[in-house]
């Protein structure tokens, strides 16, 4: 299966990047665009079933390893394959 991990700043922690994103994005015109945040996406392959333990083995390698869970937050998503 594929797992697609979306991680991003939490909404209390600045994000200068997001900040210089969306500056970039006003000054070539788009003056509605507003609250931008920039993440990462990390992807790969683990085999098994989309079970409760595959989910809670999923959220181990989020919460330690993929994301510092002090400043950012995740989400995950399972494709079967």
């Amino acid at each position: 299966m594929k797992v697609s991990v979306f991680v991003s700043p939490k909404t209390t922690v600045l994000d200068p990047q997001g900040a210089a994103v969306e500056q970039a994005i006003k000054s070539l015109g788009h003056l509605s665009v507003g609250g931008v945040r920039v993440g990462k996406t990390v992807t790969f392959e683990m085999e098994g079933e989309d079970t409760p333990e595959t989910r809670a083995q999923i959220d181990r390698l989020c919460d330690g390893l993929l994301s510092n869970p002090v400043i950012e937050d995740y989400r995950f998503e399972i494709e079967a394959g």
